[in-house]
């Protein structure tokens, strides 16, 4: 062996995902790379005086998981707001604000984060319900898919939206039969004024509006926003993840992110995209060329163009094919025409960069395949990996196109009602059951050919991406006869580690563990195979190691 090793795990079953080499005890890491994989005799030849050792005590080792959708800045920023999941009842959501709001008593807009649109039952909140909890200072909620928020009557004065304005096509402030604002903000321009109150809106920058900021930071706010992001990816490292494919993106992110790579504080490898939002024009994807070009590395990275086709199906802003099963007259309104879309998609395409659209309604999906196929057309088949991001509904005529076309189906564990702890209602409701068999359909679109990455779309759900293993493996049809879509133990795993390699252009250099590939590993507490897919919650990951070095240890 040429080397010492700098890190040798050992006493380890280790799932390499290299079906040439499937499983081992040992591995060693040397500058960054995996130097061996095999026995424990033979790797522990690479041992030398300086060598760290880890005993894995016979529990799994794995390759880093590939985070293939999530908001790293907003989620970081989200950290420290009133975390809602679980709560329901009126009485329950009152202690937690106020509990919330004592223990904040300087905070100039309180906010809370994954409130279930069901939280009252069948009863829609509305900004009288935050009144009686809270009248005095500015609140606003938001439901878990960051979709929707309920603001009080304090926050919605205080962003000069009581009285309603006007907004793009797919926004939404519900209005009441008074004039006034009800309280319900749906999609990001309706809630984007009660957000900014909060101070954090550098953090949702990517996401609102792809821009910059504007003022420039001070020196202070821009060290305040790298510590925003080091915490967001240390919590990243704590769950295993080592690569971050970001869904939002701009300048100022690669720059922060950057600055902190250059202090060696880089703790995940990350991905960033130009956010083209349907304001912009096309010679705007000049910025989406000239990000692709300076960010190029192994640890930071663009040369993907994100975009938001539609909404959610929760408030029905999801753009479908057929009406909505509880809102007949109403189908959705998409955020581009089909034709806007397909032009962005073939200048987005012609530059060579990979394209990610986040589409959730049948109708959106199969707008986004389109414009897909019109940009193959004119520009010639390529290998470009473009993806489609979440596909809870689709239709029977549209899941051979992904095969056909190449696109990468982006997947969600967490996402179906019913899994981890979401109800069912009312999403199955409003999707109707003709189209449950073809909704959040992973197995059927494996089955024809498609490739599927899964991730957890941070802060839209836990980060955890066990939890999301666990969630693809118990999945279970919402009716007797329905599709079963549910992946096994080792299809799941591959689609938090193969699956997102490939997904970024990168399955020659991670994903799998075997040597020469990028030493980003992950030591779980126990032997995942052995564990019964109802307790995989219990299995934590005990060491994250990126670029050879550990990053997390419990």
């Amino acid at each position: 062996m040429p080397a010492f090793a700098d890190l040798i795990v050992t006493n380890a079953r280790v799932l390499t995902m290299d079906g040439e080499n499937p499983a081992a005890e040992a591995i060693a890491v040397n500058n960054g790379l995996i130097l061996a994989v095999g026995d424990r005799r033979s790797v522990l030849e690479a041992r030398g005086p300086a060598t760290e050792m880890i005993d894995a005590g016979g529990a799994s080792v794995i390759p880093g998981f590939i985070e293939a959708h999530m908001h790293l800045f907003s989620g970081a920023a989200e950290l420290a707001h009133l975390q809602l999941a679980g709560i329901s009842g009126f009485d329950a959501l009152q202690s937690a604000i106020r509990g919330y709001a004592v223990s904040n008593p300087d905070r100039k807009m309180l906010v809370g984060q994954g409130v279930d649109y069901t939280v009252l039952g069948s009863e829609r909140v509305t900004r009288h319900h935050l009144d009686r909890i809270l009248p005095d200072r500015p609140f606003a909620m938001g439901a878990p898919d960051h979709h929707t928020m309920w603001a009080n009557t304090k926050a919605l004065q205080m962003a000069g939206i009581l009285h309603g304005r006007t907004l793009g096509p797919g926004n939404e402030i519900v209005m009441g039969d008074d004039g006034l604002a009800e309280g319900e903000l749906r999609e990001g321009e309706a809630f984007g004024p009660v957000v900014a109150l909060a101070g954090e809106e550098r953090a949702r920058l990517g996401l609102s509006t792809g821009g910059e900021p504007d003022p420039a930071p001070t020196a202070a706010e821009r060290a305040a926003d790298r510590d925003i992001l080091r915490r967001g990816l240390a919590w990243c490292a704590r769950h295993g993840i080592t690569s971050i494919q970001n869904m939002d993106g701009n300048l100022y992110q690669l720059e922060l992110l950057s600055e902190i790579e250059a202090e060696g504080g880089l703790t995940c490898r990350v991905k960033i995209p130009f956010h083209y939002k349907n304001f912009m024009t096309l010679d705007m994807l000049e910025k989406a060329s000239a990000m692709a070009e300076r960010y190029d590395g192994e640890w930071l990275s663009s040369g993907m163009v994100k975009v938001f086709y539609d909404g959610v199906l929760d408030s029905w802003t999801a753009v479908m094919v057929e009406p909505y099963a509880d809102r007949p007259d109403w189908r959705g309104e998409p955020l581009f025409s089909p034709e806007e879309f397909a032009e962005i998609a073939m200048e987005a395409d012609r530059r060579g960069l990979q394209i990610a659209v986040h589409a959730i309604g049948d109708g959106a999906v199969r707008a986004v395949l389109d414009g897909y196929e019109a940009a193959q057309r004119k520009n010639g088949k390529r290998d470009s990996r473009h993806r489609i991001e979440h596909i809870e509904v689709t239709t029977e005529a549209d899941v051979p196109r992904f095969a056909e076309l190449g696109v990468i189906c982006s997947m969600q564990p967490p996402h179906p009602p019913g899994a981890m702890g979401l109800p069912l209602e009312p999403t199955i409701s409003r999707i109707g059951r003709k189209r449950w068999p073809l909704s959040y359909a992973w197995r059927t679109l494996k089955n024809a050919g498609a490739r599927v990455v899964f991730a957890s779309d941070w802060p839209v759900s836990p980060i955890d991406p066990i939890a999301g293993i666990q969630a693809a493996v118990l999945r279970k049809p919402w009716a007797e006869g329905m599709p079963d879509q549910h992946f096994s133990l080792h299809e799941a795993l591959a689609s938090y580690t193969v699956e997102g390699a490939y997904a970024g252009f990168m399955e020659h250099r991670k994903g799998m563990l075997k040597p020469g590939y990028l030493a980003d590993i992950a030591v779980l507490s126990g032997d995942i195979e052995a564990t019964a897919p109802e307790a995989l919650h219990a299995i934590r990951v005990a060491t994250t190691i990126c670029g050879g070095r550990i990053t997390w240890r419990q």
